[in-house]
């Protein structure tokens, strides 16, 4: 399955996460983006665990659910894989090789790229670099376990839609920060824009500079550590605490008991997934830091990170300068906008 594949025909772009299915079709003319149909449904605690899914029926219900909700008669996709479940490496070689003359001697020299038997995982390469004096090219080559492809794919197919592209979160996040580049102060200088996704149990670091990712590192931490105080504080359910936590009548005490203490450990996260990048070989100086994910939403957060790292925050919104169509409705996609971009970026593979 190529994942660099371009595809011409208008494909939705479905975000499976442990906390929901997300979904998102694009439109495209002279003016611009429009929002055709998008859609959200929760997954039941449990389904789908550290990439992993439990219920693969569960799953392809709550997807055609959320086909129903959003209306649409669409039924190919692109989907996503995390990057926790994918090894990538950037490697040299001869910059006069075509594309199957590289593969091949990808797959000749496997054992020394990819940590585990070719046999049991699917890699796509895509040429970064190529400096014709050396006669040397920079190929990111990118490997992931058969079964994290064939679970998502099985998944869709359950609920009768066909997959067309597979693509990696760290580089659909990419392409969507592209529709937010007119929030960002401009520069006459290439900016290094940080960006971090908090979901439900996964929090995602991209680094991007000229639209290219630099560095990208996932490490456990999300809103379910919320949910879970809540239940713990309150002796609520796990679905009374999801509630509790997105209502406007919250418990009495929620701010100070459980939501400001959260706040902070974001604040905390945050701070420890940048000091890592800080130390690394590619380590650069941060401009500004683009904050999504459903803990985006969180109302004075980006404040107290911006405070925290002395760097400007914006809370993303890749929805705020496109048309919608009528069923859509723009109060609910704009609340929804920080935890689409992932959903977002794969609808764009539509266009590419």
């Amino acid at each position: 399955m190529k994942w660099f594949n371009r595809k011409s025909e208008r494909i939705l772009g479905i975000d499976i996460s442990t906390a929901a299915v997300k979904l998102l079709e694009l439109s495209k003319s002279a003016d611009g983006y429009r929002v055709e149909s998008y859609g959200v449904r929760p997954i039941p605690e449990g389904v789908l665990v550290n990439n992993d899914p439990e219920d693969m029926e569960i799953i392809a219900e709550m997807i055609r659910e959320v086909l129903k909700q959003a209306d649409t008669k669409i039924r190919s996709a692109s989907i996503a894989i995390a990057e926790s479940d994918v090894f990538r490496k950037v490697i040299s070689m001869p910059s006069e090789l075509s594309d199957s003359e590289m593969e091949e001697q990808i797959i000749i020299e496997a054992d020394q790229y990819i940590p585990y038997p070719l046999d049991e995982v699917r890699f796509d390469f895509e040429v970064l670099d190529k400096d014709e004096k050396k006669g040397v090219s920079d190929v990111l080559l990118v490997a992931s376990r058969t079964e994290n492809i064939d679970e998502r794919v099985a998944i869709l197919e359950l609920a009768g839609i066909t997959t067309k592209v597979v693509d990696l979160e760290t580089f659909v996040m990419t392409d969507a920060l592209s529709l937010l580049s007119d929030q960002l102060p401009s520069s006459d200088t290439p900016q290094t824009v940080a960006m971090i996704d908090i979901g439900a149990s996964i929090i995602s670091l991209n680094v991007v500079k000229e639209g290219r990712s630099l560095y990208a590192r996932d490490q456990t931490f999300g809103g379910r550590q919320l949910t879970e105080e809540i239940q713990r504080i309150y002796g609520y359910s796990y679905e009374e605490a999801g509630r509790a936590k997105r209502s406007a009548d919250a418990p009495e005490g929620y701010n100070t008991e459980a939501l400001e203490p959260f706040k902070r450990a974001i604040v905390q996260q945050i701070a420890r997934a940048l000091q890592v990048f800080y130390s690394s070989a590619a380590s650069e100086d941060i401009d500004y830091i683009v904050f999504a994910g459903g803990c985006a939403s969180i109302d004075g957060i980006a404040g107290l990170i911006e405070a925290d790292q002395r760097c400007p925050v914006l809370i993303a919104n890749p929805f705020l300068h496109m048309k919608l169509a009528k069923k859509v409705n723009e109060q609910g996609i704009n609340a929804d906008g920080p935890a689409l971009m992932v959903a977002c970026g794969l609808a764009l593979r539509s266009f590419d």
